[in-house]
């Protein structure tokens, strides 16, 4: 029972994503199941730190990765920390476990040289609407620093042409407006120009399949990870990539860590942190290959 009324709360409250509750519900009831195996029966109000780090080191011992251990970890945490709010319980059990500690990998992203030769050869897309709307997808990705989900969900509404600002919905309906150069501006109403021409069905949506239909997740990847297979040094070849490219060339170039967090819609400043990592790695780079003593 408390379980549904927990997702309820995600989905009308916290205006949690339907994945994120399908995920939150799956891995609470895994947790049931570990419960009522160690105890016969599950009562949150039985349950104790010691049971979750249990449940945890068992996780662990079946061979699943940190990353995954934590976020089932949280929807517990979610789950108990709702508990006490509504009153069921008074203390909550999971709040002071800790989880497995997660190796940071680095983002994947694309140099300014490589962008440039994707986006100025002519004969990377077709001279059609799918050619000129894929080219300026890529450019948008690459300017802006926007997520696949909020890139898909944008209308011709959400562009302020006089003001040169876009507006973005981002996680949890969070609006944030992203400053748009000339460039992109100019590049925009000429794509805007040619769907026009070319999509009979029109749509609200700024970016549009052949018949009017707002584009999906799945085209979007397929757009994205076609131009850039041409690079042979990526490992990821994913709309998110163009994410952390967007973010690693405004840190390069002297961008303030606040001011890409508020570009970026993170939350919270250890999201965008990571990036710093990248830059700081790419300095030791260029100390490395110019300064003499740095060879020896």
């Amino acid at each position: 029972m408390w379980k549904e009324k927990f997702i309820a709360y995600l989905r009308f409250e916290k205006n949690y994503s339907s994945h994120t509750e399908i995920s939150y519900l799956n891995d609470l009831n895994q947790f049931e199941t570990f419960i009522v195996g160690e105890c016969g029966e599950f009562d949150p109000g039985n349950i104790d730190s010691d049971l979750i780090r249990t449940w945890i080191a068992q996780l662990m011992e079946e061979g699943m990765k940190p990353r995954s251990v934590n976020r089932k970890l949280s929807a517990v945490k979610s789950f108990f920390k709702y508990l006490k709010k509504q009153g069921v319980i008074t203390r909550n059990p999971a709040e002071r476990v800790g989880g497995p500690k997660v190796e940071k990998k680095l983002p994947v992203f694309v140099s300014d040289k490589d962008m440039e030769r994707i986006l100025d050869d002519e004969n990377e897309y077709p001279d059609d609407f799918e050619g000129h709307r894929d080219r300026f997808i890529m450019e948008l990705f690459y300017v802006t620093g926007i997520r696949r989900s909020e890139l898909i969900g944008l209308k011709d509404s959400d562009i302020d042409f006089y003001n040169h600002t876009l507006r973005v919905t981002g996680k949890r309906n969070k609006q944030r407006l992203i400053p748009l150069s000339d460039m992109t501006i100019e590049k925009l109403n000429e794509y805007i120009r040619i769907r026009d021409a070319n999509v009979k069905n029109k749509s609200t949506f700024l970016f549009v399949k052949n018949n009017g239909e707002p584009m999906n997740p799945v085209m979007v990847y397929k757009v994205i990870n076609t131009h850039l297979s041409g690079i042979a040094t990526l490992t990821k070849k994913s709309p998110h990539v163009l994410r952390h490219s967007f973010a690693t060339e405004m840190l390069n170039n002297g961008a303030e860590i606040n001011a890409v967090k508020e570009l970026l819609g993170h939350s919270s400043l250890a999201s965008t942190e990571i990036y710093t990592h990248v830059t700081f790695d790419e300095l030791k780079k260029v100390y490395k290959n110019a300064h003499p003593r740095a060879k020896k």
